[in-house]
Formats: structure tokens, sequence, C-alpha cells
């Protein structure tokens, strides 16, 4: 089953987080993710609202955790370390019924 990245960041060092997000994108593209949603037009109903919400689709769960603990995403999440308040969870998709 696919599964999702679904990140809430509060940027604090938008330069260092640019240096994130360029080299980021290429490691999850590397395991099969694409991206759903990125930083787009959000409304905060329930918790801690964060402006940046990122939703990436896997083709499974362990793409989905093998890309996280990738040395080419490891190397650019240390950008992001520093430069950003995030929460970022891993969820198995549910099988649409048909």
């Amino acid at each position: 089953m696919t599964a999702l990245w679904i990140a809430h960041v509060t940027v604090t060092d938008a330069e260092a987080y640019g240096r994130y997000a360029q080299a980021a994108g290429p490691a999850i593209a590397a395991h099969g993710g694409v991206f759903l949603a990125r930083g787009g037009r959000f409304q905060q109903m329930e918790g801690q609202e964060r402006p940046r919400n990122v939703v990436a689709r896997f083709p499974s769960f362990e793409a989905a955790v093998d890309c996280y603990n990738s040395s080419e995403y490891q190397a650019a999440l240390a950008h992001a370390k520093g430069a950003s308040e995030r929460d970022l969870v891993i969820v198995e998709e549910t099988p649409s019924a048909a």
C-alpha cells in the first residue's frame, strides 16, 4: 500500500530552508515520492498552526521510511535543522473501496 509523508513546518531561516528544499526534492523523487501538496492554501481546524504544509505520496510505507533514513535525505535535512520547526509523520494509506 502507498504511504504519505505529512509535514507541518514553520520556516525560521528561509535561506537555509531553501537549501533543504532543493536537496530534498531529488531524494524524495529517487524513492518514488511525488508531491501532492506543497505550501498551498490551508485552513487550520485543530491543533498548532504551521504556515507550510507538505504531503508526498510514496509507493509503499517501506519506501517512505527508507527515503527518510537515506543518506541523501539526511544530508538535505541537515539544512532544515535550526532553520525550521517541523512535524513529520509517515502514514500508510487506506485502500479505496472499489
